[in-house]
């Protein structure tokens, strides 16, 4: 059987049920692809007889060769970043077209489904925009780190890190929807909890989408600045030459759209845990490994800013990472600097 024997709800975040009895799958995949890959019927039949957890894993393991190859060859190591935004919602309609193919409710899945792709639109547009999809476009921190490792050192970084952990690290922080896959042969009924996730979730992408439009409009405004001298209507000169951003929710946090973005996968993590009537269940894992990549990832971000702007440490002590600070502090968009002149209106 391709789904484990499900006798109670908990069963469904039973690791050693629901996961490990299936291992043995992964290393008869490809062979069996390979035999079928000219009859779509027999790779029909192999689609729904594979634990779908199973062949996702799969999936993110065959991309480790395919980002390592192309960013060695291109020495552009931006690869799975391009697709970032789309991997964790493949594996999510992955969850749902299997559930729809084995003939098992799909309300919940279909409801994710949905604002999984909310979330890929926010991410790919953001990060279009940005020029991320340009051909040489390359994530500044790569050559930064670059200062401080020798090429042979990169390369291994190259393939334990950036090829191999991140694509298996998107196909983890989907795992939960696994969890709800299961659940639905023993609740499939669409609840108000159920409601309240997915509207939970479409609001941090609401959040996150405001977020980028805010500092997308200041980078805009600063460049319009740094180019005519003249200081664009709603900002102030003091804010534009600070460099960073300290306006909307940046003046409360010092990266809004990041806090929604790991929220999200938090929150998915927290709908498996509701439906299965857990408090955890291995399915933590992709959400504690996206929290620590972010966390990481983040820090030697403003460990970069920190020595580009003068007053970015002071911005670091007002305003919090992800968090709000509490009230009382000195305002985190500079209002009571002398410097900071009354926006233009």
């Amino acid at each position: 059987m391709a789904l484990p024997v499900i006798k109670s709800i908990v069963d469904c975040t039973d690791y050693s049920k629901t996961v490990l009895p299936y291992t043995g799958q992964l290393y008869d995949l490809p062979q069996q692809i390979f035999e079928n890959v000219t009859n779509l019927q027999a790779l029909k039949v192999l689609y729904v007889s594979t634990n779908p957890l199973i062949s996702a894993f799969a999936f993110s393991l065959f991309l480790f060769p395919v980002f390592l190859v192309v960013s060695e060859i291109n020495k552009n190591y931006s690869q799975v970043d391009r697709c970032w935004s789309i991997l964790p919602t493949i594996y999510n309609a992955h969850y749902t077209a299997y559930a729809h193919a084995t003939g098992l409710s799909t309300r919940r899945l279909d409801m994710l489904l949905l604002f999984s792709a909310f979330w890929s639109a926010r991410l790919t547009y953001n990060y279009w925009r940005k020029g991320g999809y340009s051909i040489g476009s390359e994530d500044y921190r790569w050559d930064v780190l670059k200062e401080y490792i020798s090429p042979p050192l990169f390369f291994i970084f190259n393939v334990v890190f950036i090829s191999l952990a991140q694509s298996i690290l998107l196909f983890l922080v989907a795992t939960p929807t696994y969890v709800l896959l299961l659940s639905t042969r023993s609740t499939p009924i669409w609840t108000t909890a159920d409601v309240v996730f997915s509207r939970g979730w479409g609001f941090l992408v609401l959040l996150a989408f405001y977020a980028d439009g805010q500092q997308w409009t200041y980078h805009a405004a600063k460049q319009e600045y740094q180019e005519t001298a003249k200081v664009p209507k709603g900002f102030s000169q003091g804010t534009l030459d600070r460099g960073f951003n300290t306006t909307g929710l940046w003046a409360y946090c010092r990266h809004p759209n990041f806090a929604a973005e790991q929220s999200v996968w938090v929150l998915l993590y927290g709908w498996s845990c509701w439906v299965t009537q857990t408090y955890y269940n291995w399915s933590i894992v992709g959400a504690v490994a996206y929290l620590i990549l972010f966390q990481a990832s983040t820090w030697f971000t403003e460990l970069i800013s920190a020595k580009k702007y003068p007053e970015y440490k002071e911005y670091q002590k007002r305003v919090g990472m992800f968090l709000p600070r509490l009230p009382g502090g000195p305002p985190g968009d500079f209002s009571d600097k002398r410097d900071s002149k009354p926006a233009v209106k």
